[in-house]
């Protein structure tokens, strides 16, 4: 922008100001002392451009010789660094690792220093860059480098005025401590970020709580004994609900990864009690986040402290009165009853979701009868006909329409996990006798249920106690259910055999054909049309079964003549080959 123009340039068209840009820059390529286009694009004040430009920039680091990547793109980075504007320093932060590992040992001593430079620019955004980058710049450097440059910038960053430099600090450490010697974190990592987990800023804070798995891996079991816990402690009683959500969502996993020989003790002295303070948070979004983990401690901990201490917590969060809380707890049941059997878990926690099951909130309704169908495979059939088939059969008439549509696929899935026969006992008869209810939708429930339930129930049962009441309602008096008996008609179709589709469903189709009601008329027209396709694929079928029998008889018969021609031959050619009289020669011919 300083330069001089060179003769040729572009000048500015008038009123076509929109294109300036564009022609600006092809007229920069055609001049052979342009700077380099990237070089250009990596100084502009758009980040997702400059973020682009960086992106490049590293690919064709990789393109690079060690000897070009010092003679022309070690320059590059340098100029970028020590540009006048902050863009410009700010892009140079991310081309320092890539570079770092290929160059000389005296190139590599300028890009420290040149690191450590921006690592205390006086602008905060470069600052927030160099903080950013800082973790991926210690992973190309020797460990010597790593303790004498990199854990001063680190500390310095962490206790930055700016917040948001101190929190992209915290991620840096965590990159830090993986590469450093077991007995050097104590002292060159953990004092600072001891310090970050109490830092003023929440946003800091909430950066230790969101990496603190990431961070107990990388400090070890005795770290995490001494110095970990007691700060997990402090994020999960934050005053901040921001924190405690992050804290919350990593309990599972933060005591999954306790040393084995003291996990329990840790868990039932430290992290339980602030656990139960937790499940009544006054902030919905923390009780959210612990109730979506806080089952899965019932594996760690095993059966006697699940039934003692984690039960009466699961029951306080069925209870609560947020559906997110409640349906995190339902969607996790499983993980309980590996540990403590569905016995207790029943006796303990279905009368909570009994309860859940009539909740006024349709969607708290609705998370139940999605998770049934596994609670039912849990428990069992016997357990399931006393407990809960009542309350599956009354969702089938809720006033909401999504929960009558889920419970329909509920029984199917019902069907599939108990039989044919279950269902001929037990569903379908309080199905078929919902055809008769005064409620129409009720009835056209009867209708969705026949439609999920023919073909896992099979034919048998769908021809003799099913097409019976689809066949009756075709004459209701509600022309909605009609047209549904059309549709429920040409669902069930494939499942019934040639006879019943010609002798039953054939005229009432044709009889629903001339409706008064055009939506009637066009279901039924639509399912006619429908059973004269399945009539066309079942003849193929027919024919294309005949034609591999006809195909593999051929086959049989071509094999037979082979071998009949061979013997043939072979006997001529033997009885014309020799004086000598073969009898049995003669008996073949």
């Amino acid at each position: 922008g300083n330069r001089a123009a060179q003769p040729g340039t572009t000048q500015r068209a008038e009123g076509d100001d929109s294109l300036y840009p564009i022609a600006v820059l092809i007229d920069e390529l055609r001049n052979e002392d342009v700077q380099p286009p990237l070089e250009s694009l990596a100084t502009v004040e758009e980040t997702v451009v400059r973020d682009k430009a960086v992106e490049s920039l590293q690919k064709i680091s990789q393109e690079h010789s060690p000897v070009d990547l010092e003679v022309h793109f070690v320059p590059l980075v340098k100029r970028l660094a020590s540009g006048d504007w902050f863009t410009s320093r700010t892009s140079a932060c991310g081309l320092f690792s890539v570079c770092y590992p290929r160059v000389s040992s005296t190139v590599k001593a300028e890009i420290r220093q040149h690191f450590r430079t921006l690592c205390s620019d006086d602008t905060p955004m470069v600052r927030r860059a160099a903080s950013s980058k800082l973790g991926e710049f210690a992973k190309v450097l020797e460990l010597d480098y790593v303790k004498s440059d990199i854990i001063p910038l680190f500390t310095a960053l962490a206790s930055d005025e700016q917040d948001s430099v101190r929190l992209l600090a915290v991620e840096a450490g965590v990159s830090i401590a993986t590469l450093l010697p077991q007995e050097d974190l104590e002292d060159l990592v953990m004092p600072t970020l001891r310090q970050a987990a109490e830092d003023k800023s929440w946003r800091v804070r909430y950066m230790v709580a969101d990496k603190f798995s990431e961070l107990q891996k990388a400090v070890g079991p005795e770290i995490t004994k001494n110095d970990l816990v007691p700060a997990f402690q402090n994020l999960l009683k934050d005053c901040e609900a921001e924190v405690r959500t992050a804290a919350a969502n990593k309990v599972k996993v933060f005591c999954e990864s306790l040393p084995e020989d003291s996990r329990e003790t840790i868990i039932m002295t430290h992290i339980l009690p602030c656990v139960k303070e937790l499940v009544s948070d006054t902030n919905q979004h923390v009780k959210s986040a612990l109730a979506s983990v806080i089952m899965g401690l019932s594996t760690i901990l095993g059966k006697d402290n699940t039934v003692e201490h984690l039960l009466p917590l699961f029951l306080v969060q069925l209870k609560d009165e947020y559906p997110e809380v409640r349906l995190n707890i339902i969607s996790n049941l499983d993980c309980v009853n590996e540990v403590i059997g569905i016995r207790q878990l029943s006796q303990s926690l279905l009368p909570a979701i009994v309860e859940l099951a009539e909740d006024a909130k349709w969607r708290v309704r609705l998370a139940i009868i999605e998770y049934m169908p596994l609670l039912a495979g849990q428990l069992g059939v016997e357990f399931f006909d006393e407990k809960l088939n009542s309350l599956c059969m009354a969702w089938l008439i809720d006033h909401v329409y999504a929960i009558r549509e889920a419970a329909t696929c509920n029984l199917m899935k019902l069907v599939e996990k108990f039989g044919a026969e279950w269902a001929q006992n037990t569903i379908v008869p309080k199905v078929l006798g919902m055809a008769n209810d005064s409620n129409y939708l009720h009835r056209m429930t009867t209708l969705f249920c026949i439609n999920a339930l023919s073909e896992v129930c099979g034919q048998e049962i769908t021809t003799k106690h099913m097409l019976p009441v689809v066949l009756k309602m075709s004459t209701d008096q509600v022309a909605n259910v009609r047209f549904n008996v059309a549709r429920c008609l040409q669902k069930i179709g494939p499942v019934l055999d040639s006879s019943a589709l010609q002798a039953d469903v054939k005229p009432v189709l044709e009889k629903l054909a001339t409706d008064q009601d055009m939506d009637v008329k066009y279901f039924a027209l639509e399912a006619i049309s429908g059973m004269c396709c399945l009539g066309y694929r079942r003849l193929h079928c027919v024919i294309v079964k005949f034609f591999k029998h006809y195909l593999w008889m051929s086959c049989i018969y071509f094999i037979y003549s082979c071998i009949y021609l061979f013997i043939w031959s072979t006997c001529t050619f033997l009885k014309g080959s020799s004086d000598a009289h073969f009898p049995q020669v003669d008996m073949i011919l």
